[in-house]
């Protein structure tokens, strides 16, 4: 009996996060909710920092994970606008899609 274990390497994680990367590009192609394409740019944004942070333990180096930190900060002040901007629209409409959004240009 042959015996071994599977333990997940740099590899997995990278394409683990291209998958996420292709699930979350699909989603923003194709749904015209504004939510859920702001939900699928997060996605997208995570599936990058998980390849910085899967590379930054392959390559015994920090520099990754300090990255990872600053996209974090800039994607949690992009929910705080982004939602914002987009709860609004939504409280004042029945159903809005991202063609509705034009009309914020001033």
């Amino acid at each position: 009996m042959i015996a071994f274990s599977l333990v997940p390497t740099a590899s997995w994680y990278l394409v683990l996060s291209a998958v996420l990367f292709g699930i979350g590009t699909f989603g923003v192609l194709v749904r015209r909710n504004p939510l859920v394409m702001f939900m699928c740019i997060e996605l997208m944004l995570n599936a990058v920092n998980l390849s910085f942070v899967s590379l930054a333990r392959k390559l015994d180096d920090i520099n990754g994970q300090t990255i990872v930190f600053f996209v974090m900060v800039v994607a949690a002040a992009e929910v705080v606008v982004g939602l914002g901007i987009i709860v609004a629209i939504m409280r004042n409409r029945n159903s809005v899609t991202a063609d509705d959004l034009v009309e914020l240009k001033g």
